[in-house]
């Protein structure tokens, strides 16, 4: 029948509606429901005139509109509610048709809802969607993982609706099962360490320069015409820039400084662990929103230790712009190699062969963390795909290496005026921990082995030892 839908959507809260619109807009029939009839039938009322929707009032009416292959996305929240609607809507379905999660799911979450679908015949799609619900309408990056024959339906569909830089479409497959909300769980990651070294370097110019968050905003203004162009640093600007309508302060002064969190980082972080991947500046930025929601906590130590923190002695003031300004880039890249190491060993271990190049290209547009540099490690992965980390190509390594003499001023001048700075500190502890010849790990391999016999390695020749500590002293092979 001609007048089937293509493709669905079921959840049409903002998310789900901007990519049921996304759809109609660029040309496809769309299916549409949602668990409240009403919602549906305002999304027809409000925006029918952008496309075509079939409007379903019940689940099965919706999955009677779908042509076959029937695709159907699910957009509601991650969890139970999303394992409800597909306990609704298999049972409705026949072999070969496509179930695509497009929420905020766990990886693990959705290599299960994936087997468990399998069996059934069906396909299950989880798929990263990022750039918030303008995104979602206009154009998002779009990261699908699931079956290569489920990405033959859907690619064309998805490439379409996706963001495009210098005409390439900001979506590919990225590989099996959980491979796309693995690769968008490490995105988001990445996006928090980005806003917390922006925070902190934004902190930095307040105290150092005593500069009003307006001032600030211009200094990001003239940073987004250079290395750091981003959506990121251009929002910055905005939000610093804002002043509040009611009290005429400026807006950041009158946000509660306890930052929210939704989930992402902290499974990144718990999934890095597990992993073995140490991505610290990501970890930092996480705790950082942890310790900042502990009110109890801060209003006690500042009860026993004051509040005071030392002014910064800027003797240069476009040195010192300059000398964070560097920190900055530097912390970044530390935080996007991080990130894509996470990716590599994901990779690997669930054997996924993501292209981390492909990832950098769809980055580049409409996601949160889209940035000019972007482009730079899409180069560095096509010229060496085996890359150890994308500190050490050629054009990262001299960035950092520019900026080294500044990263170590700024981390020092935080730490004398007592500046938390969790994110820039950690990112150049890394870099001196990755580049150390020697590291004092040999000393706490020594100590495992005193108090738990758990056997060390040599460097002088193979084999794996342990020390008789409570005896004779003398080394045996274990």
């Amino acid at each position: 029948m001609s007048d089937l839908a293509q493709i669905g959507v079921t959840g049409l809260a903002v998310m789900g509606r901007n990519l049921a619109r996304n759809l109609a807009r660029n040309g496809y029939a769309v299916a549409v429901h949602n668990r409240s009839p009403e919602r549906t039938r305002r999304l027809v009322d409000e925006f029918g005139h952008e496309g075509t929707f079939v409007p379903g009032e019940s689940m099965a009416d919706f999955v009677a509109s779908l042509a076959r292959p029937r695709a159907v996305i699910i957009m509601v929240k991650a969890g139970g509610p999303t394992d409800a609607v597909i306990d609704e809507l298999v049972p409705l379905l026949e072999e070969g048709d496509i179930v695509i999660d497009a929420g905020n799911a766990h990886f693990a979450d959705t290599r299960r809802r994936e087997q468990a679908l399998r069996e059934r015949g069906l396909h299950f799609v989880g798929t990263g969607v990022s750039g918030g619900e303008e995104g979602a309408l206009l154009g998002p990056s779009i990261m699908p993982g699931g079956s290569p024959e489920s990405y033959r339906t859907l690619g064309p569909m998805f490439e379409k609706i996706s963001a495009k830089v210098d005409g390439t479409p900001c979506c590919t497959h990225i590989g099996p099962d959980g491979a796309g909300h693995f690769v968008k769980m490490v995105h988001n990651g990445i996006e928090y360490a980005d806003m917390q070294l922006i925070a902190e370097a934004y902190d930095l110019l307040r105290a150092g320069l005593g500069a009003t968050p307006a001032e600030i905003a211009d200094i990001f203004r003239t940073w987004n015409t250079g290395d750091l162009e981003s959506f990121l640093i251009e929002i910055t600007a905005d939000v610093l820039a804002h002043t509040d309508g009611d009290t005429g302060k400026a807006f950041v002064d009158i946000v509660l400084d306890q930052a929210e969190q939704k989930g992402t980082g902290r499974w990144t972080v718990q999934s890095a662990l597990d992993l073995g991947v140490p991505i610290t500046g990501i970890a930092e930025a996480t705790f950082a929103r942890s310790l900042s929601g502990h009110a109890d906590q801060r209003e006690a130590a500042r009860g026993a230790f004051g509040t005071d923190r030392a002014a910064i002695q800027v003797a240069d003031r476009d040195q010192f712009v300059e000398d964070v300004r560097r920190a900055l880039y530097a912390s970044k890249i530390v935080a996007y190699a991080q990130g894509f190491d996470h990716i590599e060993a994901g990779s690997a271990e669930y054997g996924w062969d993501i292209d981390r190049g492909s990832l950098a290209t769809i980055w580049r547009g409409g996601c949160i963390i889209r940035a000019r540099f972007l482009n730079r490690i899409r180069e560095a992965y096509d010229e060496n795909p085996g890359l150890k980390s994308l500190m050490v190509a050629p054009y990262f390594a001299a960035a950092i290496n520019d900026g080294v003499p500044s990263w170590r001023r700024v981390v020092v001048a935080a730490a004398e005026a007592g500046i938390p700075t969790p994110a820039f500190s950690s990112s150049l502890s890394y870099f001196d921990g990755l580049r150390a010849e020697r590291l004092p790990a040999s000393l706490i391999q020594g100590l495992r082995d005193n108090f738990g016999a758990h056997t060390y390695r040599r460097t002088d020749r193979d084999g794996t030892f342990h020390v008789e500590w409570a005896g004779d002293k003398k080394e045996h092979t274990a």
